[in-house]
């Protein structure tokens, strides 16, 4: 365990684990159809390589970098698109593939931005779901676990793009995020 982690969230073992049980969903839930799957850059980049390598079905990626957070550990509010999406997703089914439902404000921002580019459907998939801090009328149609309101790091989640590399989800120390 790192140093500046608190105790472990979700090990290895139990991500892997629940990545698989989702990406099974997926399959049968997109059988016969080649979902777009759109990961919202930059903490669901390890999500996202492991659920599409577990989803049964033809899949395309694409990428999108969209921030409210900056070097914070709550959203400012203020969305902005950092990395727009490289193709049309017109009559495309998507699965937006995201780190963590938190507030809601980036994930309620996209859909509306996205949604007016006609999509056949939208789906969100999140690995982590923090229905505590919710404040936009929002839910992700897959969800990985439901987490307490703690701040979590690891498995490509960050704090100031640190702890992205832990191969486990933890909760961060205070002490490190309160200085």
């Amino acid at each position: 365990m790192h140093k500046d982690v608190e105790r472990i969230l979700y090990t290895e073992e139990e991500l892997r684990r629940r990545v698989k049980e989702l990406g099974a969903q997926i399959t049968a839930d997109y059988a016969g159809r080649n979902p777009l799957l759109v990961s919202v850059l930059r903490g669901s980049y390890i999500f996202m390589a492991d659920l599409t390598r577990a989803i049964g079905l033809d899949v395309t990626v694409d990428f999108m970098a969209v921030s409210s957070y900056g070097a914070g550990t709550v959203s400012s509010g203020q969305v902005e698109i950092k990395k727009d999406l490289s193709d049309s997703i017109e009559g495309r089914d998507l699965i937006i593939v995201e780190d963590i439902l938190d507030s809601g404000n980036t994930l309620y921002y996209l859909m509306k931005v996205l949604r007016a580019r006609k999509p056949a459907s939208i789906r969100i998939c999140a690995l982590m779901d923090k229905p505590e801090r919710r404040t936009k009328p929002i839910t992700a149609d897959y969800a990985g676990f439901t987490i307490p309101d703690a701040f979590i790091v690891g498995y490509g989640l960050d704090y100031a793009e640190r702890y992205r590399n832990l191969p486990y989800v933890g909760i961060l120390k205070p002490s490190v995020y309160e200085k």
